[in-house]
């Protein structure tokens, strides 16, 4: 359908005016511009074509993201919106099939503001042929929960990219009179050598109990597996690796990445301080604590507490027989957590400040993997919101460390 045009429009308050003075023996009303800055917001689309050279087959999901906030593993920033173009517009009669393609279809993001983004995506494969087991893996994406939110393996992962292979940012800028203008002809693309090669990283903490004193904490982690209504996780370990943050062949740090992020107050809902929207991103107003140094930086936080995953627990699995790193990584059956009594200001995440004190309160434990996945403890699955969410109730997912 078309969309309106000024002149159109003003023939329909033109007539309604008219309608009223007949009716009414009145003279209409002035119609002035809102002053309201809400109302008057001016927004565009970022619209183009996804293509598919896969031979999964499954609904097409695809992200849209604040450039200056990427996902994880690069950051922690969460979608601003999403799309969904269905399978069997994607695939059309090779849905039935496995060809490889290529498959194109067309996707738009409407009500895009001037910035900068990026898209990402994945194809969220559904593994249940005709003759498939009750078993099978089935398309497993749902949005409204934590626990549903992101690929698992089988999956087909998907990016708009530059001609080198990396993630691509792309603008919608202004005209002359301030109007975003819309970005158009957008490529997002979808192959199987970006298949998802296991599932998130779920897990449950098996020794440690939940409480952070002034003495270094372990906790120890094992995977998770879960099978049981909308939720299908079968992690058969933890997928291990050397970091090389700069590229120099050295290895720096490891994989998965651990992330003990501070709680809002509210102990009826999982969000994160400062982060009452759940963006991702640091809200204009809420709590600042002192710093080391006892100064105030005047914006609100990202607290998190100093947590690493214990080395012992998985250099072994990363060493061959000639004692060199495998840089390719390892799958172990359980970490090994240590949580110091240090909180720092993780705001600029490459340059954590150290805080005065402890903030009290209820913290994540959050693991990342290289490929993006997450998990995260506590989450939907505890049993006092699971009940009321549709979803099955998992005491372990209830765990959180308390600063008292």
């Amino acid at each position: 359908m078309s969309r309106p045009t000024l002149s159109s429009w003003k023939r329909a308050a033109g007539g309604l005016a008219l309608a009223t003075v007949i009716g009414l023996g009145c003279d209409a009303p002035p119609v002035v511009p809102t002053a309201d800055v809400r109302q008057n917001t001016r927004n565009a689309r970022i619209d183009g074509n996804l293509v598919v050279q896969s031979r999964a087959r499954g609904n097409a999901v695809v992200f849209l993201y604040d450039a200056d906030r990427p996902p994880p593993p690069q950051g922690t920033g969460r979608p601003l919106t999403f799309t969904v173009v269905s399978a069997e517009q994607l695939f059309g009669p090779a849905l039935a099939n496995d060809t490889p393609g290529p498959f194109v279809a067309p996707f738009s993001f409407s009500l895009v503001p001037e910035g900068r983004y990026m898209l990402r995506g994945f194809i969220d494969a559904n593994g249940c042929g005709s003759d498939a087991g009750a078993d099978c893996r089935r398309s497993d994406f749902n949005p409204w929960y934590g626990v549903t939110s992101e690929p698992n393996a089988g999956d087909v992962g998907g990016a708009a990219v530059d001609a080198t292979g990396r993630p691509l940012t792309v603008e919608v800028v202004a005209d002359a009179d301030g109007q975003p203008q819309p970005l158009t002809g957008v490529a997002v693309s979808f192959s199987d050598t970006a298949s998802v090669l296991r599932d998130r990283p779920a897990f449950q903490v098996v020794q440690g109990d939940g409480q952070l004193g002034s003495s270094v904490k372990q906790l120890r982690l094992q995977p998770l597996s879960i099978h049981d209504g909308a939720v299908d996780q079968r992690p058969e370990g933890f997928a291990v690796s050397y970091q090389d943050a700069d590229n120099d062949g050295t290895p720096d740090g490891f994989w998965p990445r651990v992330v003990v992020r501070k709680l809002a107050d509210d102990a009826s809902n999982l969000v994160d301080e400062n982060d009452l929207d759940r963006d991702g991103i640091p809200d204009d107003t809420g709590v600042d604590y002192a710093l080391a140094d006892g100064s105030q930086d005047g914006v609100p936080d990202v607290v998190v507490l100093n947590a690493r995953l214990v080395p012992d627990s998985i250099t072994a699995a990363l060493t061959d027989e000639n004692g060199n790193p495998r840089m390719e990584g390892a799958v172990v059956p359980e970490l090994v957590v240590e949580v110091r009594p240090q909180a720092l200001d993780a705001r600029v995440p490459t340059n954590p400040v150290p805080l005065r004190e402890l903030p009290r309160g209820r913290y994540a434990v959050v693991l990342i993997q290289p490929s993006g996945q997450t998990w995260r403890v506590p989450n939907e699955l505890a049993p006092a919101l699971a009940s009321g969410l549709g979803l099955p109730a998992v005491e372990s997912q209830a765990f959180f460390l308390e600063v008292p």
